[in-house]
């Protein structure tokens, strides 16, 4: 089949053999986004057409290509959900050269009862577990960073943090981005950052002291970033993990080092998990999918 994992700023697309082996795969910036109101019957064929012509007659989308602002919104499921569920409640999307079902997002509510929501990560979730029945406590770093819960192989629930905006906001539109020059990346000053992150005053005040710092000329302009990084991470990792575990973390580029480097630091252990892991959780509840 094909598998498509369709976000707001990009699109990744899979041929997926019987096996669910990758056989091609194709990125670009064809995210929902940049795609105009009745056009996503246009957009999947340019993405895949060659692929269709050349027989497939399947494909299962994610992500949110299935929210409002998407091809057609798909409820979201309940959590505990496991694939069987996902499977179970995919949506049919019409389509002239093939057979479309989009998958659900999940819903959950925090200790509060505060809801939480996610669309394409609970396809990454499970492609990246090891055995299909295990309990696991996973990461995906992001604009949005999800902490997963899963417990006998079904997602049990989540939190959503906003610590990569955050970052962006703080450092391109307050005070503390005019004394920023350098790149983020693990070293001393991250260090700096996650270490404050435990210490009290709350997030707000941490903020502010690196202001402070570096009018003290006690962080360089060149560290300024990687601080910061490392105070909202830092924040991060601590809300999610209570107390020292195994953390799998799923995604790619440089937040997963960071994220890995807090995660240590904190007493836990980070272990990386397949970049691939969306088209393995595509093809695991294709297998279960009614297609007809």
């Amino acid at each position: 089949m094909i598998a498509v994992d369709w976000g707001t700023s990009s699109a990744r697309a899979y041929r997926l053999a019987p096996t669910g082996a990758v056989l091609a795969r194709r990125e670009g910036a064809g995210g929902i986004l940049r795609v105009p109101e009745g056009g996503f019957p246009a957009a999947l064929t340019e993405m895949v057409g060659d692929w269709l012509a050349e027989g497939e007659n399947r494909v299962l989308l994610s992500g949110m290509v299935g929210s409002r602002q998407g091809w057609q919104e798909a409820p979201y499921l309940a959590c505990p959900a496991g694939l069987d569920a996902l499977a179970g409640a995919v949506v049919p999307v019409p389509f002239a050269n093939a057979v479309v079902r989009l998958v659900p997002g999940l819903s959950a509510e925090d200790a509060s009862g505060i809801p939480e929501v996610m669309r394409g990560e609970e396809v990454q979730v499970f492609g990246s577990l090891a055995d299909e029945a295990e309990d696991a406590l996973i990461c995906l770093p992001g604009s949005h960073a999800k902490w997963v819960r899963v417990v006998g192989g079904r997602i049990a629930g989540f939190t959503t943090s906003m610590t990569g905006e955050a970052f962006a906001a703080l450092s391109g539109h307050t005070i503390l981005g005019r004394m920023m020059t350098g790149p983020v990346e693990v070293g001393p000053a991250f260090e700096s950052g996650v270490a404050r992150s435990a210490e009290g005053g709350g997030l707000l005040h941490h903020l502010f002291g690196t202001r402070a710092l570096g009018l003290f000329g006690r962080l360089a302009p060149e560290d300024a970033a990687s601080y910061l990084s490392g105070l909202l991470i830092g924040h991060d990792v601590a809300a999610a993990m209570s107390e020292p575990a195994l953390v799998r973390l799923v995604g790619s580029g440089p937040l997963m080092a960071l994220y890995g480097r807090a995660i240590t630091l904190k007493g836990g252990e980070a272990v990386a998990g397949d970049p691939d892991a969306a088209a393995r959780g595509l093809a695991l509840i294709g297998e279960r999918t009614e297609w007809m």
